[in-house]
């Protein structure tokens, strides 16, 4: 969803030329993986940080215009609303110092990120959600100012067919309301964890992320609180899902596009892709001028389905592909040690789920790893899960 597009209005031809060159390049995407082409580079890990700006009161300041003119740092970009930011981070090779340089890199622009908001008499804060942000707060004049956030509530909207979106959450309280637009998701904020690995590695790797979702929302689960209800112990995973909730689509069926999925990959990381043209409407018909070797409308939509576990491809400085996991389950925060110690956490437990001599999908059914995820999102540490071989 990083990508800009020109306008938010479209038309039924720019649904039907975006359908079209969606199509072809997820055609060209399965030759890649038939003709085994993605890049075989040692490892690597990086990440994206979303994160707050906050005045005295540790309220929402929506200010992220100024305060990124004011901060001129290429690696932090707009988000959805006003008053968040996203940090991202140099991806480094998993060896040697990579937590450390990510670590430093962070740190540095997490600094200058605090003295920029304290020019503006601003704070920055970090966590899955902020305690004090208001319903009022999530409202499309707090939506940045960019056309591809406009173009998103346009479109949701238009599948909802103008229903608002229900938000109905049971946890030690009940939460139920309503809302008009798509801000609600400003309110979730995460830190989403990439990892890049080879062809080879990436179905037993992305299965090992699905697996290792409970653990690793239960470890870092921060956020229990919204609009002054004590919910889940990661209250960001029932609101992100409802959020973006297009309970019907254009034909009728349940669409979801925040999602666990509906089974561990088999054969090939594309079967994601597949499910992509075939299960999800086209949200954002962009005419995207970019060659059809660069995958530009096959990334776009696959941009605008917010798998917890999203496959993605990347290319290198030499236009090469290649295969990333992006593990969407952590929150953001609260700290920069803690944000990198979960991403090092969870990259010790794909490599070791991800290389078992007997695949951890062949033991536990997909069924129950949805249902550990849920459980632990909910209850945290107190979860009791299913675990492999029956554990």
């Amino acid at each position: 969803m990083g990508k800009e597009v020109s306008n938010s209005r479209f038309s039924r031809q720019d649904f039907k030329a975006f359908g079209n060159r969606l199509d072809e390049e997820t055609r060209l995407l399965e030759s890649w993986f038939r003709d085994h082409r993605f890049e075989n580079a040692p490892a690597q890990v990086g990440f994206e940080l979303e994160a707050w700006l906050v005045d005295h009161d540790q309220r929402p300041a929506p200010i992220n215009e100024v305060f990124l003119e004011r901060l001129a740092n290429n690696l932090v970009v707009p988000e959805l609303a006003r008053f968040n930011v996203e940090i991202n981070g140099t991806p480094q090779p998993l060896s040697g110092k990579a937590f450390s340089k990510l670590s430093d890199e962070l740190e540095t622009t997490w600094d200058n990120c605090v003295r920029a908001a304290g020019e503006l008499d601003a704070q920055m804060a970090m966590i899955g959600h902020l305690p004090t942000v208001l319903a009022e707060d999530l409202t499309l004049s707090h939506m940045s100012q960019l056309a591809r956030f406009r173009a998103l509530n346009e479109q949701v909207l238009r599948l909802r067919q103008g229903n608002p979106l229900t938000i109905n959450i049971q946890g030690r309280e009940h939460l139920r309301t309503a809302h008009f637009d798509v801000m609600l998701e400003a309110a979730a904020t995460s830190f989403q964890i990439h990892v890049q690995v080879t062809q080879a590695q990436s179905v037993r790797f992305y299965n090992a992320a699905q697996i290792l979702s409970a653990p690793m929302v239960a470890a870092c689960a921060n956020s229990p609180f919204l609009f002054g209800k004590e919910l889940w112990e990661e209250t960001r995973i029932p609101l992100f899902e409802q959020a973006i909730g297009l309970q019907t689509a254009e034909d009728g069926h349940p669409c979801q596009r925040v999602t666990f999925g509906t089974d561990y990959v088999r054969d090939s990381l594309f079967e994601c892709f597949e499910e992509n043209i075939r299960t999800y409407p086209i949200l954002l018909p962009a005419n995207l001028e970019e060659a059809e070797e660069h995958l530009p409308h096959l990334r776009l939509h696959n941009g605008t389905i917010w798998r917890w576990n999203r496959p993605l491809i990347g290319f290198d400085t030499g236009g090469r592909p290649h295969l990333r996991i992006e593990h969407r389950v952590v929150p953001s925060g609260p700290t920069v040690r803690d944000c990198i110690a979960n991403a090092a956490f969870f990259c010790g437990l794909i490599h070791e789920l991800g290389t078992t001599s007997t695949p951890a999908e062949d033991r536990l059914d997909f069924s129950d790893a949805k249902n550990n995820f849920y459980a632990a999102a909910r209850q945290g540490l107190d979860a009791r899960i299913k675990w492999l071989d029956g554990e």
